[in-house]
């Protein structure tokens, strides 16, 4: 399968082949900046930054606004934010890179790797133990708990240990739901230390962080440098409220990161290599496979109505969490996956479109001033305008043979053309195939049989042939063997 240039989405927003298409290409860029100019002013955000990653390049990256209302500094793609619980994929990410080594199982108990809950008492007699996978996915039973957890960022080790010993109430048995747990993500952390023998930050920045090339990412806010960092604030009284600094704690694996717009690049376009699927030599510090992962959730899926601050037309979304991840199957975007940050003084998103190579994301400095909004409004105004457009991907070899057994059949009028799986002649026989063409034929005349075939999988594909009197509609799926079996062909008049 064929990736894009990585180079793909600036060609089209900066080098179009005329003026025209520069031009509007040019002012889609303008709109986006506009949208996300309006948002900071209407949502009070002393500072914002947002890029636009596509396979593997930051194509345009913008910051506005200040770093700090003291010194005005203004905020640029090296400003650094906090992101709150996007920081959560890097922790989920080290679990899986974890399992990947054969030092711990998703589907063990997680008091086989925290002995502190060993003692637990569940919520009903027959509830299951907590495993790794009920962590990562939100469904072990906790409470949500967002206005506590935020707080708990700066909590010291031995007051986390204690608190696993003590054990905490359920809001359900495990097993039975998602509901958002920052407690759980930090006995992921846990987890991680635990298991990999070193301090979960230190895990992080070696097997992550720097790996990526990421040298501006950590978690410890007192060591960054003053000039670069982005204050977070609350906006009261009609003036910003500088919120306190929390220092990196126990809860560090829930939401500790802090980073800046050219370093959270690294890890978008990391993310978005994994897709699609293919041969190439692997690079990254985890498998391809393995991130891929992230998609995974319990299928616990809820359906819910496009936010309308998005600024699209109304349309019901499919959505379930995976591993530190929602996924999101959008009506005009297809497949989305996103998280948001919201933490005292930042608030972040980032949405990964992995099956065009396409990711945004947005820092802003106001405490829980969620991009998301203006984020999907850009991706959706990109979409429309084209920019963003799905991969190509090439026919594998066993298609395009069956392809051009397809197309024997049409000139042939024979079904027997074609090598045939043993169900064809049973659906349908040799008789009953041969009236079909002839009619078809009729209707529609000679048919222009060269377009390329457009692939659902490396085993079925659908075509569309242009003819003197119509457009013919067409699928061939092979048959599940080594041997090139036609299962399934399809010819269709297509409606005008």
């Amino acid at each position: 399968m064929r990736m894009r240039n990585g180079l793909a989405i600036l060609t089209a927003l900066f080098a179009a082949v005329t003026a025209s298409a520069a031009d509007l290409d040019r002012a889609v860029l303008a709109d986006a900046d506009r949208i996300f100019a309006d948002w900071q002013r209407n949502a009070h955000v002393p500072g914002l930054v947002y890029g636009i990653v596509v396979d593997g390049k930051l194509v345009h990256v913008r910051g506005s606004g200040v770093q700090d209302v003291e010194s005005n500094r203004p905020v640029t793609a090296d400003s650094l934010f906090r992101i709150a619980s996007m920081s959560k994929a890097f922790t989920a990410l080290a679990i899986l890179k974890l399992r990947d080594e054969g030092k711990l199982s998703l589907d063990a108990p997680a008091e086989t790797y925290v002995p502190e809950m060993r003692g637990w008492k569940m919520p009903t007699t027959d509830s299951p133990r907590i495993t790794v996978r009920n962590l990562l996915t939100h469904s072990a039973g906790f409470v949500e708990d967002n206005p506590w957890g935020d707080r708990q960022q700066l909590l010291p080790e031995a007051d986390f240990t204690a608190m696993l010993r003590a054990g905490v109430p359920f809001a359900n048995a495990p097993g039975l739901g998602m509901e958002y747990s920052n407690f759980g993500y930090a006995t992921l952390g846990r987890i991680v230390s635990n298991v990999s023998h070193l301090r979960y930050q230190d895990y992080i920045r070696q097997n992550l962080i720097v790996p990526l090339g990421m040298r501006s990412t950590g978690y410890d806010i007192f060591t960054s440098p003053p000039a670069r960092r982005a204050i977070g604030y609350r906006w009261q009284d009609n003036q910003w409220l500088r919120e306190p600094d929390m220092k990196d704690g126990a809860f560090g694996a829930m939401g500790g990161v802090e980073t800046s717009a050219n370093d959270y690049a690294h890890w978008v376009s990391f993310l978005l290599s994994a897709w699609p699927a293919r041969d190439d030599p692997q690079a990254g510090p985890i498998a391809r496979a393995t991130v891929r992962e992230i998609v995974t959730g319990d299928n616990f899926v809820t359906a819910s109505m496009r936010n309308p601050a998005t600024g699209a037309a109304p349309c019901r979304q499919a959505v379930t969490y995976g591993m530190a991840w929602r996924v999101i199957d959008d009506c005009d975007l297809g497949r989305v996956v996103t998280h948001t940050g919201g933490y005292p003084g930042y608030g972040s998103v980032v949405l990964l479109l992995p099956d065009k190579g396409v990711g945004l994301f947005a820092f802003a400095s106001r405490t829980y001033a969620s991009p998301g909004p203006p984020t999907y409004r850009v991706l959706l105004a990109l979409q429309k305008a084209g920019l963003i457009p799905d991969r190509p991907r090439d026919a594998s070899a066993g298609l395009a043979s069956a392809y051009q057994a397809a197309r024997a059949v049409w000139r042939s009028g024979d079904i027997g053309a074609a090598p045939l799986a043993m169900n064809m002649p049973l659906d349908q026989n040799a008789a009953q195939w041969k009236a079909t063409l002839a009619d078809l034929r009729a209707k529609v005349g000679n048919c222009t049989t060269d377009a390329p075939i457009q692939p659902v999988s490396d085993m079925e594909g659908r075509f569309s042939w242009i003819c003197d009197h119509g457009t013919i509609a067409g699928r061939v799926q092979r048959a599940p063997t080594q041997e090139l079996k036609l299962q399934a062909l399809n010819f269709t008049v297509q409606a005008e």
